[in-house]
């Protein structure tokens, strides 16, 4: 096992661990000592990806194929592993656009899961919940950069909804009393891979999000990438967005279990951006793409897209100062590790 950072070896079970976001962060995880448990349905991953996180650290994390919408199931997995002192909690559909033909789907599957953990964590004693939530909950923000204390606006798709519903219900159930903590992480947009290739973004069919198309492209997979609008109110007309390394974004959650579980939460309920703070636009990050790897990436403009928000990114100080967590990889290696997750899929 790796360095031993954290004065614990206790045991954290990751729902969507083998997923893109759920699979890094259980490496750091395993870096940091904790034993991980992994309840994943395969609806969206592969269970390969437990082979790459074993190859990464030297540790096989437990894993269960099992769906958290179904509760016996869950909870004979809690039952089985009773030292479980926290969750964080990953497994949801996300992809906007099937969320709007798809609305029902959504909710059942993303509210349900979340609503059978809570229920359990009592019973079980479990102390903590980290849940994975986005800043779409800001919606087009009115100030920039975004702060946690920005309104939360009407979500633009019923995925959005399902995270804002869900930090509603985790609200409501510490107002009441609940035994437990919770930190709701809103991330702005995770993309790369491990640095080592083992693992990272793997999307199933065509990718929603853009760095997985733009390396598809890169490499040819896909005939060329779709700009969508270049007439929007920013410098270069294309959309703006905060991009974090998912290795980043993965550190953050070790140090947010580590925050509730050792009782530095300044408050039961405490939630923070994961973002570096800087906004970069498409054409920029297809520009850094080229620059940092010498491959060319075939693009075109086109119309915009329902749903776009303009700009956004993060404000990080409230994680910087208080999580004690701040972005650290660059742009370019960002990409870097992205072109080389892409080649060693090829």
């Amino acid at each position: 096992m790796h360095q031993k950072n954290y004065i614990f070896m206790e045991k954290i079970l990751v729902t969507g661990g083998t997923g893109y976001i759920g699979s890094h962060t259980t490496v750091e995880l395993q870096n940091a000592g904790y034993e991980v448990v992994i309840i994943d349905n395969l609806s969206n991953s592969n269970a390969g990806v437990i082979d790459g996180i074993e190859r990464i650290t030297g540790v096989r994390p437990i894993f269960y194929k099992t769906d958290c919408n179904d509760k016996a199931a869950v909870e004979k997995v809690i039952a089985d592993n009773q030292e479980i002192a926290g969750i964080i909690h990953f497994a949801a559909f996300k992809a906007v656009g099937e969320s709007v033909q798809q609305p029902l789907r959504y909710y059942r599957n993303n509210i349900v899961s979340l609503l059978n953990l809570l229920e359990l964590m009592p019973a079980y004693g479990i102390r903590g919940i980290v849940f994975s939530s986005s800043c779409t909950v800001y919606g087009q923000p009115d100030i920039l950069p975004v702060t946690e204390d920005a309104p939360v606006k009407p979500a633009l798709s019923p995925y959005g909804n399902t995270k804002q519903i869900n930090e509603e219900i985790i609200r409501d159930a510490i107002h009441a009393g609940a035994p437990y903590k919770s930190i709701l992480l809103r991330y702005f947009n995770p993309i790369g891979a491990h640095p080592s290739a083992e693992i990272g973004e793997l999307p199933i069919g065509v990718p929603q999000n853009l760095v997985p198309f733009l390396t598809q492209t890169a490499a040819g997979v896909r005939k060329e990438l779709s700009v969508f609008g270049d007439d929007y109110d920013t410098p270069d007309g294309s959309c703006i967005r905060d991009y974090i390394n998912v290795v980043d974004l993965a550190k953050a959650h070790v140090v947010a279990i580590n925050r509730m579980l050792s009782g530095k939460s300044g408050a039961n309920l405490e939630v923070f951006n994961l973002g570096t703070g800087n906004g970069v636009s498409v054409l920029e990050l297809i520009n850094t793409f080229e620059s940092a790897t010498g491959v060319k990436v075939p693009h075109k403009i086109t119309g915009r897209r329902e749903g776009d928000i303009e700009k956004v990114w993060a404000n990080p100080e409230h994680a910087n100062n208080v999580l004690g967590w701040k972005a650290t990889e660059t742009l370019a290696d960002t990409l870097r590790s992205a072109w080389k997750w892409q080649e060693k899929l090829r």
